[in-house]
């Protein structure tokens, strides 16, 4: 650690990574983070890690599906969806956002293979293209708030 690091408020036995946790939240009571005292690498558990762990192409498309989950409105329109196909004016109506938002952001679920849309004269109905979506949502809402959609 160098002087000007020592100098932050750090004490010196405080790490690198613990330093750019005191720069990003102004405090160092909470940088502890537990780690072995000793590095004794594990080969076994090693070994079974690297045949369970995801695969990088399967670990950037569960990724890319929990940014689109991660966003309020999307939720929104998932929860509002779960409940029966609606077109895009009454989930403008309800969610009460513009019509070209909820487009954009039914476009970004349906990119995302989570919803389907059928055309009835000049009104666009959307449904939940499946029941994975909204049993994810579920789950997780279970866990953290205990209020699934359905």
């Amino acid at each position: 650690m160098t002087e000007q690091e020592y100098s932050s408020g750090l004490s010196k036995g405080d790490t690198l990574a613990e330093l750019h946790v005191h720069r990003a939240t102004g405090s160092i009571e909470d940088t502890q983070v537990p780690s072995c005292d000793e590095r004794l690498v594990h080969l076994d558990n090693v070994r079974q890690l690297q045949l369970d762990i995801l695969p990088m192409d399967q670990a950037q498309r569960r990724a890319e599906l929990f940014n689109v989950l991660a966003d309020p409105n999307r939720l929104r329109l998932l929860s509002a969806l779960a409940k029966q196909e609606l077109c895009v004016c009454d989930l403008a109506a309800g969610l009460k956002m513009g019509e070209s938002a909820v487009s954009h952001q039914l476009r970004v679920l349906k990119s995302m293979r989570m919803v389907n849309y059928r055309k009835e004269g000049r009104n666009v109905y959307y449904s939940l293209a499946n029941s994975q979506a909204i049993d994810l949502y579920n789950s997780i809402s279970a866990q953290l708030f205990s209020s699934p959609l359905l």
